[in-house]
């Protein structure tokens, strides 16, 4: 039977999850600087990105790293010193813990151990994006970061093809351009935005289509982005399996047309884009 706990003001054993700015530091809200006072120590994701959050409050906390690589040994180390009384706080380098962030291994052993887990609100890149792109946010789906390898991100974008919420994701200027590439090829010449820089100065919003975004040099597209898709609104769209659409177009060919007439009739017949399918017919 599930055991309901009732909220006290400040549990024995507690956890606090604290999401940090995004961009401008002026974001902070008035809790979170409440929070970061009170306890004794802060674990972070870098301990030279919270050093500076830190300096900009003028206060100083003995600073726990636990990030990508020690999360699992970082987190027994901070539940040992939560229950044995101290007050800890977790941050990441900007916005929300566990979200394409460390935090979520953490959580979940701090829950394991019947500690009192708080989440103090914040910026979210995911949210002002969203709204911020003015594409549909009635119904929104978060992917975040792609894989890096381009079969296995091919095979992701294609998963999504027929999704009809609007599809936010992460990326790292080193792979925009290629990231944008792929996802004209298996989603189609959608609306979509560039958020970048958000809350910073250069903060900018680049709206377009898939291949207008893919044309932009990418040297001029720096910092960390969201990119916003438009979902999918084609009703006739075919979801096909990667063996049935090269059957497919194996099918024409023996008829005797061309493989570029072939991939252009699947195309067609899918409303998948033709680029996808000749880079599936030639693929390994």
């Amino acid at each position: 039977m599930i055991r309901h706990k009732s909220f006290t003001p400040a549990p024995l054993h507690t956890l606090y999850f604290i999401a940090t700015p995004i961009g401008n530091l002026q974001e902070l809200s008035q809790r979170a600087i409440d929070t970061m006072t009170l306890v004794d120590k802060i674990a972070c994701e870098d301990t030279r990105v919270t050093s500076k959050l830190l300096h900009h409050l003028n206060f100083k906390k003995p600073l726990i790293p636990c990030h990508e690589h020690n999360e699992s040994i970082a987190s027994a180390s901070i539940i040992a010193a939560i229950l044995n009384g101290e007050k800890i706080a977790y941050v990441s380098d900007a916005g929300y813990p566990g979200i394409s962030d460390p935090g979520q291994r953490l959580i979940q052993q701090a829950l394991k151990a019947d500690i009192h887990v708080v989440m103090i609100s914040g910026p979210s890149a995911i949210l002002n994006a969203l709204i911020g792109s003015g594409l549909s946010t009635e119904r929104f789906y978060f992917h975040g970061f792609l894989l890096p390898k381009e079969g296995p991100r091919l095979d992701e974008l294609k998963d999504l093809y027929t999704r009809k919420e609007t599809l936010v994701f992460y990326e790292s200027p080193h792979r925009i351009e290629t990231t944008l590439k792929n996802m004209l090829e298996t989603l189609g010449n959608r609306q979509a935005v560039i958020a970048r820089e958000l809350t910073k100065l250069h903060e900018e919003y680049i709206r377009g289509t898939l291949q207008e975004l893919s044309e932009i040099d990418p040297a001029s597209l720096k910092g960390e982005m969201v990119i916003v898709v438009e979902g999918n609104k084609d009703e006739m769209s075919i979801k096909l399996s990667d063996d049935e659409i090269r059957k497919l177009v194996q099918n024409l060919t023996e008829t005797g047309i061309s493989m570029k007439d072939a991939i252009r009739q699947v195309s067609e017949m899918t409303t998948l884009n033709k680029n996808y399918i000749y880079k599936l017919m030639h693929r390994n």
